[in-house]
């Protein structure tokens, strides 16, 4: 079983709503012990030291553990831009040029996966960890990229490890139920798209 499914959080409530988030208005947000806990990775790693019961999340070595950190860093705040930006962009050049900009990521990625898992099925070692988890959120949406613009992201021959990397974190025990079903979240993307469309410039 993974580290992530070894986490016993007792007591917690995630809550989709933007009170909660005062400062950026946004979820996730979870509850614990009536205070709010904001923001996806900071969730992640506030469940990592609050309940110990079971394999850390984050590494025990301090210089592994800030690299862990950076990755989870540049996947939320640059990587997922550019793969949102492929949503929102209003003409061909800018969905072309966010396109590429999830791809770029993803070849930095590959090599970060061979330098950090060492050989072994998850950026995390033998179990998902860290930036397993901050990646693997994201994977539902590049599929929905990939369906929308025909091509293909996670190439088996161009980044071999993130594509089995994501073979097997979506066929973990932890995780398979939890992924959203492409074509349902396909149909939300094209409601998100036809908003932001009509939106102005």
């Amino acid at each position: 079983m993974s580290s992530l499914s070894s986490h016993s959080v007792p007591k917690a409530n995630f809550y989709s709503r933007v009170k909660t988030n005062p400062v950026y208005k946004k979820i996730p947000v979870m509850i614990h012990n009536d205070k709010p806990i904001c923001e996806s990775l900071i969730i992640v790693q506030y469940i990592d030291e609050a309940f110990t019961s079971g394999p850390s999340i984050l590494p025990s070595d301090p210089y592994d553990r800030s690299v862990a950190r950076f990755w989870g860093s540049y996947i939320d705040d640059k990587w997922f831009s550019s793969l949102l930006a492929t949503l929102k962009a209003k003409t061909e050049e800018e969905k072309k040029t966010a396109i590429e900009g999830v791809s770029t990521g993803i070849e930095l990625l590959e090599e970060a996966f061979e330098k950090i898992s060492k050989g072994k099925d998850f950026f995390g070692g033998d179990t998902v960890g860290y930036i397993d988890i901050a990646l693997g959120a994201n994977l539902a949406w590049v599929r929905v990229v990939e369906k929308l613009n025909g091509v293909e992201l996670l190439d088996e021959i161009k980044t071999p490890n993130l594509y089995a990397w994501s073979e097997k974190f979506c066929s973990d025990p932890a995780v398979k139920d939890l992924i959203p079903e492409t074509d349902k979240l396909l149909e939300f993307a094209k409601t998100l798209i036809a908003k932001w469309s009509a939106s102005p410039q």
